[in-house]
Formats: structure tokens, C-alpha cells, sequence
């Protein structure tokens, strides 16, 4: 049995316009290493959190700890783990930081417990950490950035994931603004009531999506990028959210919207010379703000949490 090892989790794009809470991917950079060494104690010991000053390293307060609790307390062995955090993903960016750190630990976690659970049990044992986070059990950033690709959640109960085809062409941009939104204010806003014709709107595009994926066909999937149900809700929250997606779509992207709960903007691209003149673009919109910034652009991930 594995004493001690490390393993990072790979940032994520939830929702894709249309899939609140069920649609996610992974990207390549940037992500979370999580440390975590096995001992004989059943506790959970957050020793350090290297690049974010901001989080507790009180086990009840953060995403691993409350993995991990959970792991110790469904493995039945008198065991315990003591853990160093990496963040390299920035808390309330909007691309799962709280979905990463959870993911390496639950998958760091497994590693060292001789892989006594099942992928799919790893991904609920990591909602624990985003329950945590914004008071949702939600999966839509934990199961990419554990799987890697494109994630469908068909089920919560049963918790049913479906890996979705990814089209080679596929590049994603994400542009973080540097403000933080906090992912349970940004749930807060949403309606727990929908229309009727808005709901058959939204789960139409979110059978266009799927759709084009394993068709690889572009032009449904940027057709299918649309959301009826959070951007009217959030976009009010960014303020520079309409001058970005402009500016994307003007440069030929398929589609564009908030990530997550925002408020990191992303945008879908065919083609990775298109994706540059994307984030080209949105470069420009944020330099003309005097807002700090970060981009991102990456192929769909096909990696999830690994062993380094």
C-alpha cells in the first residue's frame, strides 16, 4: 500500500450555456495538486495551502476535508490522511476550483486506499466538497475534472455520468476577470420555476449539443449554445460579460458564455487558429477595462485527475 502521493485535477467550463448542473469539460491548464499521505489516525490533517491565502486549512471548512472525511468514513479502516493543497485555480474563478481540489483528493485518496471505489463514487465523494463550496451537491465540475472530456450528468439519483464524444476540432477559450463571484450568491439568483416554453427552449439545445458532439457537426453545436435559464440571471454580475461575448462570436466562435457561476467567460471554437483570434479579442476587450486578467486556451482535456 501507497504511503504518500500527489495528483493534480485539471480546471473545468460547467454548464456550456445550455446544461446548468449537468454539462461540463475539462481543460489543460490551470489546476490543483493535491499531496495527501496516508496515517493511522482517522482524521483528516490540512497541514499547508500553497498559492491562495484565503482558505482554511481547517478540515471542516474546506472541499478536501469534507472529501476526505467522507472517504474515512465509507472505507472502514482506521485510517487517516494528511494533506497539502497547490491551488493553482483561483477560489470563485468560475472553472472549478473547488471541483479540482475535491476531485485530486478524492482520486489521491483512492490511490491510496488501493482503489476500493468506483470512479462514479469517486465523483460523489467529491460533491461532498462542492456542497461545501455553495451548498449544492452538484457534479457538472467534479466528474471532467475527475474523468476528463466532456461530462454529461444524466442522473443525480442515481448518480448516472455519461462521457460525451468530443470533436477534434474543439478548442475552448476562457478569459477570468480578476473578481471573484461566490458560486452560492450566483445560485441564489436563479428562478426555482420555469416557464414551461422556456424549459422545452433549454433541454431542446441541450439535445442539440449532444447531438452535434457526435456529429461532430459545428454548426449545431454552436446553434445549441445558448442559455435560456442562468445568463439572464448572471451576466448582470460581469461587467464587461456582453462586450466579451460580442467580441467572441464577432471573431468567429461557435458559441460563448459565463463559465460555472462566473466570472471567467468562455467561448467554444472550431479550430485553434480561430480560438486565437477568440481570445485575441477578448484580450482587447478587458485591456481597454484596466481590469487584471487571465486567459486560458486548451483543447478539450482527454486527461482528469492524475497521478504526477
Amino acid at each position: 500500500m501507497r504511503r504518500r502521493v500527489r495528483v493534480m485535477a485539471p480546471a473545468t467550463v460547467s454548464n456550456l450555456n445550455c446544461g446548468f448542473d449537468v454539462l461540463g469539460l475539462a481543460i489543460n491548464e490551470p489546476y490543483d495538486v493535491v499531496e495527501v499521505e496516508l496515517t493511522g489516525t482517522p482524521s483528516v490533517e490540512i497541514v499547508a495551502i500553497k498559492g491562495c491565502d484565503s482558505l482554511s486549512t481547517d478540515p471542516e471548512k474546506n472541499v478536501v476535508g469534507a472529501v476526505l472525511g467522507a472517504m474515512t468514513a465509507a472505507s472502514g479502516s482506521a485510517v487517516g490522511f494528511r494533506v497539502i493543497i497547490e491551488k493553482g485555480i483561483i477560489p470563485g474563478s468560475g472553472i472549478g476550483s473547488s471541483a479540482a481540489s475535491s476531485a485530486a483528493a478524492a482520486f489521491a485518496a483512492n490511490v491510496l486506499l488501493d482503489a476500493r471505489f468506483t470512479l462514479t463514487e469517486l465523483v460523489r465523494f467529491a460533491m461532498e466538497g462542492e456542497k461545501l463550496a455553495s451548498g449544492t451537491a452538484h457534479a457538472d465540475n467534479v466528474a471532467p475534472s475527475l474523468m476528463g472530456g466532456i461530462t454529461l450528468i444524466r442522473s443525480y439519483e442515481p448518480l448516472d455520468i455519461i462521457q460525451l464524444n468530443v470533436p477534434r476540432e474543439l478548442f475552448c477559450v476562457v478569459l477570468h476577470p480578476e473578481m471573484e463571484i461566490r458560486t452560492s450568491i450566483a445560485r441564489g439568483l436563479l428562478d426555482r420555476m420555469l416557464p414551461l416554453e422556456t424549459a422545452v427552449r433549454q433541454w431542446g439545445n441541450v439535445g442539440g449539443l449532444v447531438a452535434g458532439l457526435y456529429r461532430e457537426d459545428y454548426d449545431l453545436i454552436g446553434r445549441s449554445l445558448v442559455d435560456y435559464v442562468a445568463e439572464p440571471k448572471r451576466s448582470g454580475l460581469i461587467p464587461w460579460f456582453n462586450e466579451l461575448k460580442n467580441s467572441a462570436m464577432q471573431n468567429g466562435a461557435l458559441g460563448a458564455g459565463i463559465s460555472g457561476s462566473g466570472p471567467s467567460v468562455f467561448a467554444l471554437c472550431r479550430g485553434v487558429t480561430v480560438a486565437g483570434k477568440v481570445l485575441g479579442g477578448m484580450k482587447e476587450v478587458m485591456k481597454s477595462s484596466g481590469v487584471a486578467f487571465k486567459v486560458y486556451l486548451s483543447p478539450v482535456s482527454s486527461n482528469g485527475a492524475r497521478v504526477l
